[in-house]
């Protein structure tokens, strides 16, 4: 029986509308007068903080701790400002499986495995009042690598519920191949959504252990192995 489910943030819980773009192309301008900084980077299941690199790297800017700090901090000061201007959503099917998630005899802890630097995304999923669901989580501010941040997941979830959970335990419900590869890197059961920048038949092809088009498609007691 899965006793951790940990959800992927863009794609999968939200879709900001580009929000999170819109403040990642006003960091590069405003902190390092790179109007068009964004355009060779490929955000789709990836951390914010290997973007940030990768926009350094092109860029000839040495990736320091204070590149990183300027960077993020005008980051979030326009994720904020973005999202309000923006007509962003809860994705489809997400309140109803959390609420039967949460009715369940046995519930499974909630978590977090995101890209996402952690106060991204609390602004992000406050901005959807989504973000006192979740007990744990990990975060692109924990690592830059998508398969550590799923193992650092992994141990704040064993620590939250006191146990040293097997990977058929946890299930990592994602919209892009990245996190059913972070997943498996874990041993982790994965869920796909096709609710991201994804196609179906994309997701399909990387061989999730099951695969939706929305999480109106399933349900909690499935999602847990109660069926």
């Amino acid at each position: 029986m899965v006793r951790l489910v940990l959800f992927d943030i863009d794609g999968t819980l939200n879709q900001t509308r580009g929000a999170g773009v819109k403040a990642f192309g006003r960091a590069c301008d405003m902190e390092f007068a790179l109007p068009n900084g964004t355009q060779r980077l490929n955000f789709a299941g990836r951390t914010d903080s290997g973007l940030a690199r990768e926009f350094f790297l092109h860029n000839r800017i040495e990736p320091s701790p204070e590149n990183f700090r300027r960077f993020f901090d005008c980051y979030v000061f326009w994720l904020d400002y973005m999202l309000t201007q923006t007509k962003g959503e809860v994705c489809h099917g997400v309140w109803e499986l959390i609420r039967q998630l949460h009715a369940l005899p046995k519930a499974p802890a909630l978590g977090l495995l995101t890209g996402n630097i952690r106060l991204g995304a609390e602004i992000k999923l406050r901005h959807f009042e989504l973000w006192e669901i979740f007990q744990t989580g990990a975060f692109g501010d924990d690592h830059e690598d998508r398969n550590q941040i799923a193992a650092i997941a992994r141990q704040r979830g064993n620590q939250l519920l006191n146990d040293s959970l097997r990977g058929d335990q946890i299930l990592v419900v994602g919209d892009t191949p990245l996190d059913i590869q972070c997943a498996r890197n874990i041993g982790a059961r994965t869920l796909a959504v096709a609710t991201g920048t994804t196609k179906f038949e994309e997701l399909q092809a990387h061989r999730p252990d099951r695969l939706v088009e929305d999480l109106s498609d399933v349900t909690g007691e499935e999602v847990c192995g109660n069926r």
